[in-house]
C-alpha cells in the first residue's frame, strides 16, 4: 500500500518545541553572549519574516550563507526551514571562486555573509537578488538591524513533505567542482533520531554541547541534535582553534558531548589544559571524518576515560553509516575490542561490502561500502551524471573500500578514488592539480595523500618543470596559496624530471606513489 500522505514535520518545529517547553533555558552561548530558547525562536521568526516580506523568499528558494561560527549562522538555517526554503552553507575558509560556484550551481536568490567577506560577496553579487551582512558593512543591509524590532514578526511553518529539500550539503567531487547533496526534511528527521540514538543517547535539556568545527557542515547537524533535545550549544569566541579556551568552556558549561575530527581531538587531549580543568561532565566525545590511529585512541582514552564515539559517514549519508560505541574503544582484552574497526551499521541502515558487479562479498573479503536506508540523501542537485555514478540498484556507493568481519563490524582499508582526508576535510587532487598547472613553469603534476600523525593524511605534489623553467618548492606554495583554501594546499612539493605513465600514456597516481615510495627508501624522493 502506498503512503496516504508524505507530509512530515518541518525541521524548524524543533526550535518551536524547545522554545515552548524551555523558554528561559540557555539555547546558544557564544563567548559571553547567551540566548535562551525563547529569544532564539523570536530572532528566527523575525528573520524568516524579513526574508519573506522584504526579499520575497518562498518555499524552495536557495539561500547561501557564509560565515564563521556565530548565532546568526545557526539562526539562518531555522529561518530558511521555517519558510520551506533551502539552506546552503558555504565553508567560510573558501576563496571567492568557491563561493561563486556555490551561488551559481545552486541557483541561489540570496546571500547572508559575514561583513569581513566583502570580496567574496562582490565576486558573486551579479547572480544574486539580495545580500544580507552579518555585522556592519558598506555593501549590504545588516542582519541584526533588520530584526532589531522583532515584535509581531512571525510567519507560520511552511508545510513540507518527506522529499522537500532543506539543505544543500556541498561535498567535493573528483572533477574538482563541489557537488550539492540534497538533504530533505524527512531524511533529516530520521538522521536526527538516528544520531540521538546511536551517538549521544540520553541527551536532554540537562546537557550541553560545544562546537569545535564549522556549523556549515557536520557540526551544524550536531547542533540541530541539541535543539531537538533542548540542550545548549556553546560556540568558542575564537575563530581560530584554541584548545585552552575549549577546555575552559567545557568545564564552565559542564559540556557533555562534542563532535570533532581526529586531528582536533588529538590536539585537545595533548594540550596541557586537559589536565588543568574538570572535564568529568563529558559523556560522548564523537569523532569522524578520518581514521584515527590506535595509539591516539589509547592516549585520548587515558585522558578522558571511556567516552569516545567514532562514526563513519559521508555527507551524502549525513554521517549515518557505522558507529563504534565507547565500550568498543576500551583498552584491554576481550572480543569487544576490535582494533581498526569503524564499527557496526547504524540503526535503521543497511551496509554491504559489494564487488564491482554489485554483489555482496563474503565476510573478510574486500569490496566497496554501499549503503541503503532513510539516511541516504535524495541525490545531487541538478547533476544526473553524478547520480548515475553514485547509485547502483538502489544502493549508494561510497567509493570507500574495506571489509566486514563475521560479527558485522566494518573495517575501512582504502578508497576507490584519489581523494584523501586531511584534518577531517576531504581533499580531491584534480582541483589542486588544475591550479598548479596554471603556473608558467609547471608542465605536469600529480598529487596524492600520505599518512601523517597530526593531520591523518597530507598532500604531496610531484611536479615536472618545463624546459628552461625554474621554481623553488616554497615559491610554488606561496604562488598557490591565494588560489586555494589553505587546507587544500599540499604539505610537500617535489620536482622530478618526468612522471611515470601507464601503457596508454596516462599519469596514474598508483605509479607515481609507487615511484615516490621507491625514491623515499633511497632518500632521494625530491629528485
Amino acid at each position: 500500500m502506498k503512503r496516504v500522505s508524505n507530509r512530515v514535520m518541518n525541521l524548524a518545529h524543533f526550535l518551536e518545541q524547545s522554545a515552548r517547553r524551555l523558554p528561559d533555558s540557555p539555547g546558544l552561548i557564544w563567548g559571553e553572549a547567551e540566548w535562551n530558547w525563547a529569544a532564539l525562536d523570536i530572532r528566527v521568526n523575525a528573520m524568516a519574516t524579513i526574508l519573506a516580506d522584504s526579499y520575497g523568499v518562498r518555499k524552495g528558494d536557495r539561500i547561501v550563507v557564509q560565515s564563521p561560527n556565530c548565532n546568526q549562522l545557526l539562526e539562518s538555517a531555522f529561518a530558511c526551514w521555517r519558510l520551506g526554503a533551502i539552506w546552503v552553507p558555504a565553508n567560510f575558509r573558501g576563496i571567492p571562486e568557491d563561493l561563486a560556484w556555490i551561488v551559481e550551481s545552486s541557483g541561489a536568490s540570496g546571500l547572508i555573509i559575514d561583513a569581513d567577506y566583502a570580496g567574496h560577496a562582490s565576486h558573486c553579487a551579479d547572480n544574486l537578488q539580495f545580500i544580507i551582512s552579518i555585522g556592519t558593512s558598506g555593501f549590504a543591509a545588516d542582519y541584526d538591524t533588520l530584526i532589531s524590532d522583532p515584535a509581531g514578526l512571525t510567519v507560520p511553518l511552511a508545510d513540507v513533505e518527506y522529499d522537500d529539500p532543506c539543505w544543500l550539503f556541498y561535498t567535493s567531487g573528483t572533477t574538482g567542482n563541489p557537488k550539492a547533496g540534497v538533504l530533505t526534511h524527512g531524511q533529516m528527521a530520521f538522521v536526527i533520531n538516528n544520531h540521538l540514538s546511536d551517538l549521544i543517547p540520553g541527551t536532554s535539556e540537562q546537557d550541553a554541547s560545544i562546537a569545535v568545527a564549522p556549523l556549515s557542515h557536520g557540526a551544524g547537524l550536531h547542533a540541530v541534535l541539541q535543539v531537538a533535545r533542548g540542550a545548549a550549544t556553546v560556540l568558542p569566541a575564537s575563530v581560530r582553534f584554541d584548545a585552552a579556551e575549549i577546555w575552559q568552556l567545557i568545564a564552565r558549561w559542564r559540556v557533555s558531548n562534542l563532535f570533532t575530527v581526529p586531528t582536533i581531538l588529538k590536539m585537545l587531549v595533548e594540550h596541557p589544559a586537559v589536565d588543568q580543568v574538570d572535564h568529568s561532565s563529558l559523556r560522548h566525545v564523537i569523532y569522524a571524518g578520518a581514521p584515527m590511529y590506535r595509539a591516539d585512541q589509547l592516549f585520548a582514552l587515558n585522558k578522558l576515560g571511556p567516552v569516545l564515539v567514532q562514526y563513519f559517514g559521508l555527507g551524502e549519508v549525513t554521517g549515518a553509516i557505522t558507529v563504534l560505541r565507547p565500550d568498543q574503544h576500551e583498552a584491554g582484552t576481550g572480543a569487544a575490542i576490535r582494533e581498526g574497526s569503524c564499527g557496526m551499521a547504524r540503526t535503521g541502515m543497511q551496509v554491504q561490502v559489494q564487488d564491482d558487479a554489485g554483489q555482496e562479498v563474503a565476510p573478510g573479503n574486500t569490496g566497496e561500502f554501499c549503503v541503503a536506508g532513510p539516511a541516504v540523501f535524495a541525490g545531487y542537485w541538478n547533476n544526473a551524471e553524478a547520480n548515475a555514478k553514485a547509485f547502483r540498484n538502489g544502493w549508494f556507493r561510497t567509493g570507500d573500500v574495506g571489509h566486514m568481519d563475521a560479527e558485522g563490524f566494518f573495517y575501512l582499508t582504502g578508497r576507490q578514488s584519489d581523494m584523501y582526508i586531511s584534518g577531517g576535510s576531504n581533499i580531491y587532487p584534480r582541483e589542486i592539480e588544475e591550479k598548479i598547472l596554471l603556473h608558467p613553469a609547471v608542465s605536469e603534476v600529480a598529487i596524492f595523500g600520505l599518512p601523517d600523525e597530526k593531520w591523518g593524511e597530507v598532500g604531496v605534489a610531484v611536479c615536472v618543470v618545463k624546459s628552461g623553467g625554474e621554481i623553488e618548492p616554497s615559491a610554488l606554495r606561496d604562488w598557490l596559496l591565494p588560489k586555494l583554501a589553505s587546507y587544500k594546499v599540499p604539505k610537500k612539493f617535489v620536482f622530478w624530471e618526468a612522471l611515470p605513465k601507464s601503457g596508454y600514456g596516462k599519469i596514474t597516481k598508483k605509479l607515481v606513489r609507487a615511484e615516490y615510495e621507491r625514491r623515499l627508501t633511497g632518500e632521494d624522493a625530491d629528485r
